[in-house]
């Protein structure tokens, strides 16, 4: 029997991709860990592997096509003695079956009509529990439709099972708007607030000239978690101002001393290894929220948000508590190039409770970040500046570092987060005491 081959998920969040590249053609015979495909994620493009030996009988979704849903028929791969008329045997999921129609091309933007007719016709329920009281949606699903004011009983799912996911909500939203197209068009232009549609907002720039830009499976990521975070997690803010010049003094001095090994340490090396022992000072605050629980760990994982093209990382280096700043310099520039590559695996992006991100280097002098889930905590640092500050009663000019850190208030209070500023500030102020 034929074998279909499904759509993978990468990654234990991935619920689509972009299928980049295919490394085969129809007809080509390939051996079992041979690369077939290239599959772009949200944050990386990764090398997809043959499982079983066989012949390509017939590839299903073409190059560059994007959303993607795991568990979607890619391919048909034909096994010793079948031949392409065996390829309708192959089982694909209801609604794709494997030798139908031509390889599918990019997505297009629905067309009016379709909405329309969307409209006319009611979707047919959502299935319900076994009680009837239930209807199976994901909390994105079900967060957009309170938004929206949908009804998801109203609404059919297309995910596994039936559930309702995003893609059947965002679907659905046609049908009301189409009924009250006739009011806004006889209504003067409002200023539109965030979240309405993409329909909506035309007929607001309608007398401007502007570009659609399309969003990658990275910025939609971005865009719905960090949504989520702020809409989800109580956020409270701590500030503290760090004087830096016994640290640049003793980085000056690391970096004559490391000149022949190629290692130069940055400013950024020494906050991770300040936060990665802070965290083990003050370990209520190396932790993450679970629901009904909270999960405290006890190696210092820390994640560092790295700016690429359309996005950023986090990338996370782990136990870096036990590093010594050498290593953890060599380590962050190595996974920072991977970074803004998108050669990072998944296991190198994920995980940790406690993140950086650094604008110094941009000349912002302090910022709030938002928290990045799961982690209950994320450190803004900004630039360090030359300012006057107080020596008893003289003042004196010092290079002043101000750093916010976000909190999760279901995790850590302000106390304990307090804790953990004063710490890492002893530390930064005193680097000598990391180096023992």
């Amino acid at each position: 029997m034929p074998v279909t081959i499904l759509m993978p998920a990468l990654s234990p969040t991935m619920e689509e991709g972009t299928l980049a590249k295919w490394s085969v053609k129809e007809g080509d015979s390939i051996r079992s860990g041979d690369v077939i495909a290239e599959i772009e994620t949200d944050k990386a493009t990764m090398e997809f592997e043959a499982i079983e030996d066989g012949v390509i009988g017939k590839l299903l979704v073409a190059e560059g096509a994007q959303s993607v849903k795991v568990n979607d028929p890619i391919a048909i791969l034909l096994q010793e003695g079948e031949d392409a008329g065996d390829i309708d045997k192959a089982q694909a999921p209801a609604g794709a079956p494997a030798g139908a129609g031509p390889a599918r091309a990019a997505p297009e933007p629905p067309a009016e009509p379709a909405a329309a007719a969307a409209a006319a016709t009611p979707a047919p329920a959502a299935p319900r529990a076994e009680g009837g009281d239930r209807i199976f949606a994901s909390p994105l699903a079900r967060r957009l439709a309170a938004e929206k004011g949908l009804d998801l009983a109203s609404v059919k799912g297309s995910g596994p099972h039936g559930r309702i996911v995003k893609a059947d909500v965002e679907g659905a939203e046609a049908a009301p708007k189409a009924a009250a197209a006739p009011a806004a068009a006889a209504a003067p232009a409002k200023a539109a607030p965030a979240g309405q549609s993409v329909e909506t907002l035309r007929k607001v720039y309608a007398d401007r000239a502007f570009e659609e830009i399309e969003l990658d499976g990275m910025r939609k990521t971005i865009a719905a978690r960090l949504s989520e975070a702020k809409q989800t997690i109580p956020h409270f803010y701590l500030r503290r101002d760090i004087e830096l010049d016994a640290l640049t003094a003793l980085r000056a001095t690391l970096n004559e001393r490391l000149a022949d090994s190629g290692v130069k340490l940055s400013v950024n090396d020494f906050i991770i290894k300040a936060s990665a022992l802070a965290l083990q000072k003050v370990p209520g605050c190396n932790a993450v929220w679970a629901g009904d629980r909270v999960l405290q760990f006890k190696a210092s994982d820390v994640a560092v948000a790295v700016a690429i093209e359309g996005g950023l990382f986090t990338p996370v280096l782990r136990d870096a508590h036990m590093k010594s700043l050498s290593t953890l310099s060599t380590e962050m520039k190595d996974l920072a190039a991977r970074a803004r590559s998108r050669k990072l695996a998944p296991n190198e992006y994920q995980g940790g409770a406690f993140a950086i991100s650094n604008l110094g280097m941009f000349g912002i002098d302090n910022f709030d970040a938002v928290i990045n889930p799961p982690h209950a905590s994320i450190l803004a640092v900004g630039a360090g500046a030359r300012k006057p500050v107080a020596r008893g009663e003289e003042i004196a000019l010092a290079t002043v570092m101000s750093v916010t850190l976000s909190v999760d208030h279901r995790v850590i209070d302000g106390a304990l987060g307090a804790q953990f500023l004063a710490e890492f500030k002893r530390l930064l102020e005193d680097p000598m005491a990391m180096l023992v």
